[in-house]
């Protein structure tokens, strides 16, 4: 029996919903000046429930921002570093003997990977082994441990950072793990007038206090809504057809697929880019999504899934470069002929 399609939100629902986000962005944009794009994005993967991977230099303000959309959301915050010597059990908790009453017995700890949001502060300085720590986390929302599965708390988000030049004493992701990330994005240098407004307004650089702008029951609703969002059948067969065109072998795939990429996305990818499209529908105030809502989404989506030729790296070509000519080359209505026409010979 086929499922009955969720009620499409009202225009009031889609109002209130936008206007909390706005609230939410609002606060994010006082934290970090001159970030506008970094900013939507990280609340867009929020509103969609996604990881984020942060990738930037050292004083850019990752951990400020993740902190300010703790604050702002109203949830619990941790923050892990992570170094060479970090272990599993250092991420998800383990068990340690206690005594009591002259009888001992194996206690659970939970580790800082029991909260709402976790900062996972240079997270390629950990072994792969410490990484995978986090693999069923990020999928499942639950943490195994000993054979005894523990409900993470809802919501649950890792936003993590890495820093894209330092390559020495580092374990670069492995392809499983960035697909769990629903974005990965490069957070990038300030202009002139946002360090003279750091300077000015800002002693030390210490960021504004910030007030929640939202509860559990509020959050629960606006995430109700991005649920809600239509996703019309041009818009989803336009994202099937770029996650398609990123496998070398399609017949849409542009040349730079074809010359560069080994492996193209997974379904999850197309997933991801339909999720956070519904996100971004929502913080522009429609009740559905657009093509402009996939275009802005697809390189932060799309480019840390692919699994690039070596000769990308020789030629300096990195996964947003090949979603963009993804973007360029396939078009967002299908081209093709009549049935009766494309049938004929």
């Amino acid at each position: 029996m086929k499922a009955e399609a969720p009620a499409l939100p009202s225009p009031d629902e889609v109002s209130a919903a936008r206007a909390q986000a706005m609230a939410i962005l609002e606060g994010l944009d006082r934290t970090l000046y001159g970030q506008k794009e970094l900013t939507r994005l990280v609340l867009v993967g929020a509103l969609a429930r996604g990881h984020v991977l942060l990738e930037g230099l050292p004083g850019l303000g990752k951990t400020e921002l993740v902190k300010a959309l703790a604050t702002l959301l109203g949830l619990t915050f941790k923050r892990l570093q992570f170094t060479p010597d970090l272990l599993p059990g250092d991420v998800t908790g383990g068990h340690m003997l206690e005594e009591e009453n002259g009888r001992r017995r194996l206690v659970f700890h939970p580790g800082p990977v029991f909260t709402n949001v976790l900062l996972a502060d240079e997270i390629n300085r950990a072994s792969p082994k410490t990484q995978s720590a986090l693999l069923e986390a990020m999928q499942e929302r639950r943490v195994t441990v000993l054979g005894e599965t523990r409900a993470l708390p809802h919501p649950f988000w890792v936003l993590a950072t890495q820093n894209p030049i330092e390559l020495e004493g580092t374990y670069p992701l492995p392809e499983a793990q960035l697909d769990r990330f629903l974005f990965k994005v490069e957070v990038q240098g300030v202009g002139r007038e946002a360090l003279q407004a750091i300077l000015n307004e800002r002693s030390w650089g210490k960021p504004p206090e910030l007030t929640t702008v939202a509860d559990a029951a509020s959050l629960d609703r606006l995430f109700g809504v991005v649920d809600r969002i239509h996703l019309p059948k041009a818009v989803a067969a336009y994202i099937a057809r770029l996650v398609d065109a990123t496998h070398p072998k399609s017949d849409l795939a542009p040349s730079t697929v074809k010359t560069y990429v080994r492996y193209g996305a997974s379904p999850r990818a197309a997933i991801a880019i339909a999720e956070s499209g519904r996100a971004h529908a929502l913080l522009a105030g429609k009740p559905n999504v657009g093509f402009d809502d996939v275009r802005a989404v697809m390189g932060s989506a799309l480019g840390h899934r692919l699994v690039l030729d070596y000769r990308a790296r020789l030629d300096g070509i990195g996964g947003r470069d090949v979603a963009k000519a993804v973007l360029d080359s396939v078009g967002e209505i299908e081209e093709s002929l009549p049935r009766e026409v494309s049938g004929a010979r």
